[in-house]
């Protein structure tokens, strides 16, 4: 059997915080290799460190120690601005509460990380229609997100992490604000993205639901992982 490309590679991730005198080590030394092409669910509960290590994963966040790897490369040593640049070129950010500018139109806002680069939204105005396309918002792409539903909101943000063509999609709790319905739809978009455009898509979850539509679960409790399944 040929063994997949490692798209991104944790190797020891200890990750610690400061209040005061009191220092609290959310994750425990966590190695994990995520494979190109991989559907990953992340699940634990509140508190697990799950999330800490999906940002640190897609370099929000900075390890105490430990390294993260990705296309061979530690990020977790990029200075702030390299990260930054390695965020709105080669991955692809999802959040629960979908992080859109209010004032902006949903083109915009799916053009935003083209921006931010310095780039010229008309070149990428093939890609934007296909995309717009993939997620269902063809006829909404002049509205603002108030005039949007939860689920709309959450198909402009995956527009958004897609505009790139990123290689890597981070989502963290994708469904959590939304209801049982619409969340299965956003589950099954994922998961048709991640089949029909190889994309590695790494999820946090507390949804057993949700996270049933990965090809694999990690499950981590109390920064560490204590189960991983495909």
């Amino acid at each position: 059997m040929t063994k997949m490309p490692v798209a991104i590679e944790g190797e020891n991730i200890i990750k610690d915080f400061k209040i005061g005198d009191t220092v609290t080590r959310v994750l425990k030394g966590i190695s994990l290799q995520i494979p190109k092409g991989e559907f990953l669910s992340i699940m634990g509960p509140s508190g697990s460190g799950k999330s800490t290590l999906l940002y640190i994963l897609g370099g929000l966040d900075s390890p105490t120690n430990g390294s993260v790897l990705m296309g061979g490369k530690d990020i977790s040593r990029y200075n702030d601005e390299k990260k930054s640049v390695m965020r709105r070129r080669d991955i692809g950010f999802i959040f629960q509460f979908y992080n859109l500018i209010p004032n902006l139109n949903v083109e915009e806002n799916v053009l935003l990380p083209i921006l931010l680069d310095g780039k010229n939204a008309k070149d990428y105005r093939k890609q934007l229609n296909n995309i717009l396309e993939i997620v269902g918002l063809t006829d909404r792409r002049n509205h603002t997100p108030r005039e949007l539903s939860g689920g709309q909101q959450q198909r402009v943000a995956i527009a958004r992490a897609l505009i790139n063509s990123p290689d890597i999609i981070f989502a963290d709790e994708p469904t959590g604000n939304l209801d049982s319905k619409t969340g299965t739809e956003i589950m099954k978009l994922l998961k048709e993205i991640n089949r029909e455009s190889d994309k590695t898509i790494i999820m946090v979850t507390h949804s057993a639901d949700a996270a049933a539509y990965g090809n694999r679960i990690v499950s981590v409790r109390d920064g560490m992982i204590y189960n991983s399944n495909s």
